[in-house]
């Protein structure tokens, strides 16, 4: 085939299927939601500032409180900051699987000419769209939602601010979170540099253990970042003992190690997922269950990150909390204010729950994964059934695969929420002077809250159940035969 017969039909090709008919992939949808929560959760923390800024101004026995509102304008930076990573690293991942399901289709239009970055430029091009979609969606229903609140408000604050709900700066989190998506689709479509002609016979393609491994411009960065964090973490607590601005220093070391332990999860996960797989028993389902969790840790380690970064943001803020009023009550004399345990006990289930909006696109991000899992191996499933397999014991392995990932990443990330939590508190409140001798530094010693620990690990377990409804039903909906001869 010659050069100028590829020049002709690639555009027949392309105009074979419809402009829009990416949008009906799966994941897609769920990449439009992650974006509209992210960017309605920015829409209603900017929001929420600038409105308490103007109630503080019409109220006289606040004035202008300027302390206050940048306070609050900083913890809002600090909260969208996290919902915005915590989208991104959902999208990047969710991306990575759907090019893993479209290896087919690249190799096959590789084979007949297109280039691998027309092809990346594409899906980084389907990014942006999807991100601009739900950020538009974010953006209308929460600028809505926030007009109608505006009355409500101010009759129970007793105040009247004229505050308008359609603000420039509602744009910001908008933009902020386009540009993420398409940056993170961009991230999550380095695979398609990889694929050949020759896979145009396969199908959905993930990437084995030994070729992870290699792997070194990643590897590499990982050690990088998680060096650099863990650096800037113990200068947070050094830091910490001279200043409350300490915590900065840990929040950037933070997000540095996290993502150094994003980055590695496909060698860290697998380790732990292969120790949680002993739980299961020996069945012929628990040890398929096993297998597959552990045989391409690339899929393993997508659906898990993201529990890992729900259930690590809650802990820490629960964690940090809980120090401090362990702190408090130390320096009392074991006589715990009750005002102050309120104070702090309000702050912190504000917190935990304006956090939770970071777990639940988290927890999208896990359902979405392990249904285009599930999709994508069709064949697989096929041939267990074909095999003998009867579809209870394909349901209950899709289920032990879910078990097996949200075990793992909640054992993680409760150790990772403890460990992040204590760095917060001790790097804030290190400076401060205590009882009885008022001397400073002063040492947090780290206390875990059992409840929300409790709370966290029940919905888990919930989220598990939820999360592998429609993958099961999927998994035995099709005959093996049809299976087979995708």
């Amino acid at each position: 085939m010659t050069a100028a017969t590829l020049d002709r039909r690639m555009p027949a090709l392309a105009a074979s299927r419809p402009t829009f008919a990416w949008l009906r992939e799966r994941g897609m949808g769920a990449t439009i939601l992650v974006a509209a929560i992210s960017t309605a959760f920015g829409v209603v923390l900017l929001s929420a500032t600038g409105y308490l800024s103007a109630s503080f101004r019409a109220n006289d026995l606040y004035g202008t409180s300027d302390t206050m509102t940048l306070v609050l304008a900083v913890l809002s930076v600090i909260l969208l900051a996290v919902a915005i990573y915590v989208a991104a690293i959902v999208t990047a991942n969710t991306f990575s699987t759907i090019i893993a399901g479209r290896t087919r289709r690249i190799a096959l239009m590789r084979l007949i000419g297109a280039s691998a970055r027309s092809q990346r430029s594409d899906v980084a091009g389907q990014g942006f769209a999807v991100g601009a979609i739900g950020a538009v969606l974010g953006l209308v229903g929460a600028t809505l939602a926030v007009a109608a609140s505006l009355p409500l408000l101010d009759g129970a604050l007793g105040v009247s601010t004229d505050y308008a709900a359609a603000q420039p700066v509602l744009l910001l989190p908008a933009v902020a979170v386009a540009l993420t998506t398409w940056a993170a689709a961009w991230a999550g479509s380095r695979r398609v540099l990889t694929v050949t002609p020759l896979q145009a016979l396969g199908g959905a393609v993930e990437q084995t253990t030994e070729v992870l491994a290699g792997r070194r411009g990643r590897n590499v960065g990982a050690w990088i970042l998680g060096l650099g964090g863990a650096a800037l973490l113990v200068l947070g607590i050094l830091a910490g003992m001279v200043t409350p601005a300490g915590v900065i220093v840990s929040f950037v070391g933070g997000l540095l190690s996290f993502t150094a332990l994003t980055l590695s999860a496909t060698a860290i996960l697998p380790r732990l997922l292969r120790a949680t797989g002993r739980l299961f028993g020996g069945s012929v389902t628990a040890r398929l269950a096993a297998e597959n969790a552990v045989r391409y840790p690339e899929r393993s380690s997508r659906m898990a990150i993201g529990v890992v970064m729900g259930v690590a943001l809650v802990v820490m803020f629960a964690v940090a909390a809980e120090s401090a009023k362990a702190l408090v009550a130390a320096s009392s004399g074991g006589t715990p204010d009750a005002a102050f345990e309120q104070m702090v006990d309000s702050f912190s289930t504000v917190m935990m729950s304006l956090v939770a909006v970071s777990a639940v696109i988290a927890a999208v991000g896990l359902v979405n994964l392990l249904t285009i899992g599930v999709v994508q191996r069709r064949r697989e499933l096929g041939l267990l059934r074909a095999l003998g397999l009867t579809a209870p014991q394909i349901r209950r392995m899709v289920l032990m695969e879910a078990a097996h990932v949200t075990v793992t990443a909640l054992a993680f990330g409760l150790v990772l929420g403890v460990v992040y939590g204590w760095v917060a508190a001790q790097s804030l409140l290190g400076s401060v002077a205590m009882p009885p001798l008022w001397i400073s530094p002063t040492f947090v010693a780290p206390a875990i809250p059992w409840l929300p620990v409790a709370i966290v690990i029940a919905a888990t377990a919930a989220l598990t159940l939820v999360a592998a409804v429609m993958p099961t039903r999927i998994a035995t909906r099709t005959a093996p035969v049809e299976a087979l001869a995708d």
